[in-house]
């Protein structure tokens, strides 16, 4: 039988349009469904930089495919834009006819396209005179002349002005500048002085264009609009390179990320045809990168937007806990000794985990941690305390992939400065990204004999930033297996050939089998006339494989449902997927957690780790994933998928067109999944004081 999947990039953009409806929601707070648009436009932006570029490059003839190959890709290209000029009409409508009202109600006056008040004006020249005119460098525009470079992602202000004096038909007469916004000198947004009740706010090119007629003195300005260019910010390394060469080519290949190639030119819909048709020319823009915007662009940046009325409603998200018995007396080694621990982020605190590593600097059994860096926060406590780890006289060993995109430059200045500190340092394996996030606590007596050793298996990076934002989940354990499985996991990070893993499912050694057995099971349960189960939670499910795997459960009558935040290319409501329900929740948090569930008959297999179903995960990575073992924090994961699976309130089904239903149902009772599923926490952790 053939079956059919979803195309990857317009299921992305069918999450992403979930984002933005999350602004189009009355009931969130006013500035909560601002910063949704903000998210919004900075996922595509990344989206057009990455993955619009490389089939950009294939339809141009860059990269060297054959006929129907090239034909794909441009075809694929005109299907996103397209769906991205629509999605573009509801973000309007959003801002404009929504967001900024409410704004208004709230008394706040953000100036979009109305003139600046009369009380304002003399304010706002002289703003503009003493901040804003010093950093501004206007660049003559003409055709078929070297024209200036446009940076990636930086806003210009494209003007038309006329010579005054001049006739009209005169060469020379009718003029085009840019001008480079300067709001790394100067905010993006600027506060008015208050007016009776209401605060005011501008962006600042709306300042710019306020005073145009001092920057073009001699000079009738005709008008103005807002560009931006996105460039190509992929990077692609040898996989045969060494680990030298792939540290000094990714240093220079980030500093070329800027100059990339155009993957779309962005531009204020209202801008005059003949006034593009210039703007084309000049800077040789093919039309087929053309992405009309509104107004005002860079709208990622409204995740700044400031709040002067400190009396609109900002309801607080639920703040991390600490476990009750994790307080600061109670040592983690010594509590993990006896049970296994799990930690779920936000709810609980990422101090926890940085509280491991210090303990583990502190005890004198400890002889080796090991840790993998995939993403790390700026500052970090934890590579702060390896330091710290280091100079105790512990060996540390810590893997760095540098080919995190976009974060290569922060993953080469962490590396740098622990190898400084005396870390032993791994980077990147050739044809290969080392996702998973796991550490290692390596422990000796005074005989130099192993005595209890300790593992963390985590969905989530070691970055206490997006600990706060990202729902992840986490494993500590000192089972022997599964630390020996670790541990030989590093020793093949190191180089060991062949390695075996007994308990850990990890990813181009045995995930894969492992998975078809699972899914096997819930087959022939379900063939016997038994209840065949799955649930799956996860990021992504793109892996055509696998995807035919879920398929085939389904027509063997396996009940499944797919808790899928973004890519899904899994198609609901097939015939071969009857039994197969797709569910997206998108929330205060990002859903980030990739857990998986099979029922076995009853005696339920439960599993989480950093791996997604996509070909990339599946095959050309290093991933990690447990098994949890401890019945209390397997019912804890059944439980928190059995409230995500209730959801009514943020979740939404997606449905055989790719579009998102929402569940809401009048009559049932509330239940927000990632709210209701901290009170469950909570009372978890009030419930172990008493």
């Amino acid at each position: 039988m053939k079956y059919n999947y979803f195309k990857r990039d317009i299921s992305w953009l069918s999450f992403n349009y979930r984002v933005l409806l999350e602004a189009d929601d009355d009931r969130l707070p006013l500035y909560e469904r601002i910063n949704f648009i903000s998210i919004y436009s900075s996922n595509l932006e990344e989206f057009y930089k990455v993955r619009v570029a490389d089939h950009k490059a294939i339809a141009s003839g860059i990269a060297r495919n054959d006929e129907e190959t090239v034909q794909s890709a441009t075809e694929l290209l005109k299907e996103i834009n397209d769906e991205v000029n629509r999605q573009m009409e509801d973000r309007v409508r959003i801002y404009e006819h929504k967001i900024l009202p409410q704004l208004e109600k709230d008394h706040i006056i953000f100036y979009q396209s109305r003139n600046v008040e009369p009380f304002h004006r003399q304010f706002v020249r002289q703003f503009f005179r003493e901040e804003i005119f010093p950093y501004l460098q206007p660049v003559p525009v003409s055709k078929n002349q070297v024209v200036s470079f446009l940076r990636d992602n930086r806003l210009y202000l494209a003007v038309r002005v006329y010579k005054r004096d001049t006739a009209k038909d005169a060469p020379g007469y009718t003029q085009y500048f840019v001008m480079k916004t300067p709001y790394s000198k100067v905010p993006r947004f600027i506060e008015l002085p208050k007016h009776e009740d209401n605060y005011y706010l501008m962006f600042i090119e709306d300042i710019i264009k306020s005073n145009l007629d001092i920057i073009f003195p001699g000079y009738i300005v005709d008008c103005s609009y807002c560009i931006k260019i996105s460039r190509d910010a992929d990077i692609l390394i040898d996989d045969n390179d060494s680990q030298t060469d792939i540290v000094e080519k990714v240093k220079k290949k980030v500093k070329k990320r800027k100059i990339g190639a155009v993957s779309r030119f962005v531009y204020d819909r209202y801008m005059p045809d003949d006034f593009l048709d210039f703007l084309i020319d000049a800077f040789h823009i093919n039309r087929h990168e053309l992405v009309p915007g509104d107004k005002h662009l860079n709208l990622e940046d409204l995740r700044y937007l400031p709040n002067p009325n400190k009396a609109i409603d900002w309801s607080e998200k639920p703040a991390p806990m600490k476990l009750a018995y994790l307080d600061s007396k109670e040592s983690i080694f010594r509590y993990v000794a006896k049970k296994d621990l799990m930690i779920h982020y936000p709810y609980h605190s990422f101090e926890h985990f940085t509280h491991f590593l210090y303990e583990a600097v502190h005890d004198p059994s400890t002889k080796e941690i090991m840790i993998t860096q995939y993403r790390v926060a700026e500052n970090s406590a934890v590579i702060n305390t390896l330091i710290a780890a280091a100079q105790n006289g512990k060996k540390v060993t810590v893997f760095v992939e540098l080919k995190a995109r976009f974060d290569e430059e922060n993953n080469l200045a962490t590396a740098e400065m622990m190898k400084a500190a005396g870390i032993n340092i791994i980077y990147s394996i050739p044809g290969l990204k080392v996702h998973a996030k796991v550490a290692l606590v390596l422990r000796r007596n005074e005989k130099e004999e192993p005595i209890r050793s300790y593992a963390y298996i985590s969905t989530g990076n070691f970055n206490e930033k997006t600990a706060k934002v990202y729902a992840d989940v986490s494993l500590f354990t000192c089972n022997k297996v599964i630390v020996n499985d670790l541990h030989n996991l590093f020793l093949t990070l190191e180089g060991k050939e062949n390695p075996e893993f007994k308990r850990l499912l990890v990813a181009r050694f045995n995930l894969i089998p492992q998975l078809e057995k699972l899914i096997n099971r819930e087959i022939s349960l379900a063939k016997e006339g038994k209840e065949g189960r799955i649930i799956l939670k996860m990021n992504a499910l793109q892996d055509p494989t696998m995807i035919d795997r879920l398929y085939e459960a389904s027509q063997q009558g396996v009940k499944i449902d797919l808790i899928v935040r973004g890519i899904c290319c899994l198609i609901p409501g097939q015939s071969y997927s009857r039994n197969i329900r797709v569910t997206r929740i998108v929330d205060s948090f990002l859903e980030h957690a990739r857990v998986w569930y099979f029922g076995n008959d009853g005696d339920p297999k439960v599993y989480l780790g950093s791996p997604d179903w996509m070909k990339r995960n599946l095959y050309r990575r290093i991933e990690a994933v447990t098994p949890i073992l401890d019945p209390d924090l397997r019912q804890e994961i059944i439980d928190m998928l059995d409230i995500q699976l209730k959801d009514n309130q943020k979740a939404c089904f997606v449905d055989d067109k790719l579009r998102n239903i929402f569940k809401k149902k009048p009559k049932a009772a509330p239940v927000r999944a990632q709210y209701t599923f901290y009170e469950y926490l909570k009372k978890k952790n009030t419930s172990s004081q008493s």
